[in-house]
């Protein structure tokens, strides 16, 4: 299974903020070490905010933050809130001719919830590199091992 870029790309931005450091983070640092777009950022941060996985503060002094309880949310449960709509296939636009006779619909549907099942394992804090990880200003995701 493919993960969209929304998805991705939140993914890049819940590791990066659970990164301990005193200031909290912003859109436009986000951006440019993630490499997407301010718009799509801003987009992204907007949507976990509003599943309150991210604590977002505006004005002097503001930014992102985690919220602490996101360390121990499910990764399957993460990622089905930000697929969203995500169909492996299509089968209504346009309308399947094989859709009364299908069934591989149904098993690529289970085949998704396997997937999914198997994230659950593990929680968001599994996925963040250790304290001895820090950031490269070489690297597209800015992680590096010392």
């Amino acid at each position: 299974m493919q993960l969209n870029k929304f998805t991705d790309y939140a993914l890049r931005i819940l590791m990066y903020v659970a990164q301990p450091r005193d200031l909290p983070y912003t859109i436009a640092e986000l951006a440019e070490r993630l490499q997407v777009s301010q718009n799509h950022a801003m987009k992204i941060v907007h949507f976990m905010a509003k599943q309150d996985w991210l604590i977002t503060t505006r004005g002097k002094g503001g930014g992102i933050r985690l919220n602490p309880a996101s360390l121990n949310f499910q990764l399957g449960q993460i990622v089905r809130i930000l697929q969203r709509d995500s169909n492996v296939v299509e089968c209504n636009s346009p309308p399947c001719v094989l859709r009364p006779t299908c069934g591989l619909k149904g098993i690529l549907d289970d085949a998704v919830e396997q997937f999914y099942s198997s994230l659950d394992h593990y929680v968001l804090k599994d996925v963040i590199r250790p304290r001895n990880a820090r950031f490269s200003t070489n690297s597209p995701i800015g992680l590096i091992n010392l």
